[in-house]
């Protein structure tokens, strides 16, 4: 799989790799050094030793995201990249070939169908002005395990596929057996359709895509024979908490020269995120299964973050991996609140941990060894800056209670003065709060120089959103801080996580909520501050930005969930993004969809009924139901037979009777099933069955 065209940029990473290597090796020295000359005893104690070490490390780890900020600005402001895919792309009416027929596939578990089928139908709508749709077939596969919501998505997909006319483009599949969640389902749809499609999207339950990226990521595979995978940067949309608006503002604004910048140095060896990607399907089902780890969970078992190893297996096998920074209309949806994203965060840490399990794995490419170095180390360097801090603090209340040691081991003649260089101090510390501030002052600039600024409701409220984001940011990062650093510590530990849908709702936290998740949090910094305020004034000063944070982090949370508040910055034009001063089609018709939906589910005279009972006494949805059901006649005769006295139970004593295992083996059955709906509107109780859900 390796051509002249993939050699040449494969020398041109490698090339810039090694410049990067050296871009934060040589600083990171140098600060390291400097940080050690401005502690009492510069470097000299056990204490201070664990503290540069502990520096370099996070130096060198947010060098990372500064050098990859610069050269991003660098590529957009020039604006020409000979390895961009974008070049491939032809015009999007230009017919693509019968051979690039293209999956769409969505895995959903437990979601809100009403936002995943307005999605559904977005994307639908806008392939179809394409003129390119019948080269596309769209995959809901689901993962519900819950009877009553696995009936409900039945039901609605039906529904949908009717009113759109799309019996032979939209399907749905619930799979028995739900292992390896979502990286499971995908794998699944490979083994039964897998191999009569060239290519397959893959999106998440919030996923929407414009149907000309999708016509452009086919083109991209299509003139780009080598790719195996092409990832875009989906940009996220419609959420209206304040800290959704502040990601929301923060990816339109300072995302895209972090995109820039990891295309410049990875080129062909990028990640998979795991949604939003075309993959080519056969060396995904030949090169891509996922290895079971040794040992159990969390650091064995299933390997729970799937995309950067599949990504790592592609290009292992010769294919390349790339990201289309600069292909715009791929867009998602992100956690409303704090406690929703930590919910996330604690399943991305532990599977970011296991990647380490896979550091020596045979054949893997160098830099997905680094990449998985990289993955955990967003978790890990949380538990690293609270362990320097801490150890600053112990360093500051040493000072204080501790009798200095002038003379050390070493015979001299000289004692050793502890001295701290405050103005040094304050020159590191400048230098670092640069490294980390300044890709959001090229983002700006940037904006400024391509005269996007109206896209951001124009430069004053840009400057003011960016402000209240950095301040807001701040005051949070503490937040996140304690809370990935206590998943880090739990899953070392060795506790497992169950699988939770995510809330994709803006519903605000509750107050108690709040306090129980942050009240650990804010009782240790209002003593750790206390102890400092009372015994090292000055150092407590240097720390109150981070105490503050822990302090607040019940109010944070409640506050930047709440709607109501991201209405108001709205409406001050604050934290505005292109999709609300422009809205694309895809967007206003997913909203038009979704409040449609709602509308026609409040007409609904069975609305409030659960799925299975509605399956039993609407005649409609259980005519679907049974055909859904594939079976042959011997199977079908021994469940009539098993199933009954289960029969007999329901008419007898109702639906609130049955378990979920039993309401499983009653919809299995087409013909008991038939019989309950017949035998309920002849001889049974109706009013058992009409109860309306609470």
């Amino acid at each position: 799989m390796i051509g002249s065209e993939s050699r040449r940029w494969m020398r041109s990473a490698f090339l810039r790799r090694i410049v990067l290597a050296l871009l934060i090796v040589a600083p990171t020295v140098l600060a390291t050094t400097y940080m050690a000359s401005v502690l009492p005893h510069e470097g000299g104690t056990f204490l201070e030793k664990a503290m540069v070490a502990v520096f370099a490390a996070l130096f060198a780890w947010i060098s990372i995201g500064f050098w990859t900020a610069v050269i991003g600005f660098f590529v957009l402001l020039v604006g020409r990249n000979p390895y961009a895919l974008s070049r491939l792309c032809r015009d999007v009416r230009s017919p693509l070939p019968e051979t690039a027929a293209t999956a769409i596939l969505i895995p959903i578990y437990n979601e809100e169908m009403g936002r995943v089928l307005a999605g559904v139908r977005s994307v639908w709508e806008s392939l179809g002005r394409t003129g390119q749709r019948e080269r596309f077939h769209l995959f809901l596969l689901s993962d519900t395990r819950d009877v009553d919501r696995r009936l409900d998505e039945e039901r609605h997909w039906a529904s949908l596929r009717a009113e759109l006319g799309a019996e032979g483009s939209l399907f749905y599949r619930n799979r028995r057996n739900n292992r390896k969640r979502k990286s499971g389902n995908v794998a699944d749809f490979c083994r039964r359709w897998g191999r009569a499609y060239r290519y397959m999207v893959v999106f998440d339950a919030d996923s929407v895509m414009a149907g000309s990226t999708l016509v452009r990521l086919v083109q991209m595979m299509e003139r780009s024979p080598d790719a195996g995978m092409i990832q875009t940067v989906p940009m996220p949309v419609n959420h209206h908490s304040p800290l959704a608006r502040m990601q929301q503002f923060s990816a339109h604004l300072y995302g895209p020269l972090f995109a820039a910048g990891l295309h410049f140095w990875q080129l062909g060896d990028a990640q998979y995120w795991g949604h939003n990607v075309i993959i080519r399907t056969e060396p995904f089902m030949k090169h891509c299964a996922l290895p079971e780890l040794s040992g159990r969970p969390p650091l064995g078992g299933d390997i729970l973050s799937h995309d950067f190893v599949e990504s790592a297996l592609m290009r292992r096998a010769g294919w390349g991996v790339w990201l289309a920074y600069d292909l715009d209309g791929s867009w998602e949806e992100t956690p409303p609140t704090v406690l929703d994203e930590m919910k996330r965060d604690r399943r991305w840490c532990q599977g970011n941990l296991q990647h380490l399990r896979l550091l020596f794995a045979k054949g893997l490419f160098p830099a997905y060894r680094i990449l998985f170095v990289n993955g955990a180390m967003s978790y890990v360097s949380a538990l690293l800056w609270l362990l320097f801090i801490v150890l600053g603090s112990v360093e500051a209340l040493a000072e204080v209670f501790l009798e200095p040691t002038y003379f050390g081991n070493v015979p001299s003649l000289f004692p050793q003065w502890p001295v701290w260089y405050a103005r040094w101090a304050v020159a590191l510390l400048a230098s670092t709060a640069v490294i980390l501030f300044l890709p959001k002052v090229l983002s700006v600039l940037l904006a400024l120089v391509k005269k996007r600024t109206a896209s951001f409701g124009g430069t004053g409220p840009m400057l003011a959103s960016v402000l209240v984001e950095s301040l807001a940011g701040t005051l949070l990062a503490p937040v996140r801080m304690l809370f990935h650093s206590r998943f880090v510590f739990v899953t070392l530990l060795g506790r497992n996580i169950g699988w939770d849908a995510q809330d994709r709702g803006d519903r605000g936290i509750p107050w108690g909520d709040a306090l129980a998740a942050h009240g650990i949090g804010t009782v240790v910094a209002l003593l750790w501050g206390l102890l400092l305020f009372a015994f090292n004034r000055a150092f407590f000063w240097w720390l109150s930005p981070i105490l503050a944070g822990l302090v607040l982090g019940a109010p944070l949370s409640v506050y930047t969930s709440r709607p109501a508040i991201g209405g108001w910055l709205r409406r001050h034009r604050l934290l505005l993004i292109p999709e609300e001063i422009d809205p694309p089609r895809e967007l206003e018709e997913l909203a038009a969809f979704e409040k449609a939906w709602r509308g026609r589910e409040g007409r609904d005279p069975l609305e409030g009924l659960s799925g299975f009972v509605r399956t039993v006494v609407d005649p409609v949805a259980n005519a679907l139901r049974r055909s859904l059901v594939r079976r042959g006649e011997a199977v079908r005769e021994r469940s009539r037979r098993k199933n009954l006295p289960l029969l007999e139970k329901a008419l007898r004593s109702g639906p609130r009777a049955l378990s979920g295992a039993e309401k499983k083996r009653l919809i299995d059955d087409p013909a008991g099933l038939a019989q309950l709906h017949r035998r309920i509107w002849t001889e049974g109780d109706l009013s058992l069955w009409l109860r309306k859900r609470p």
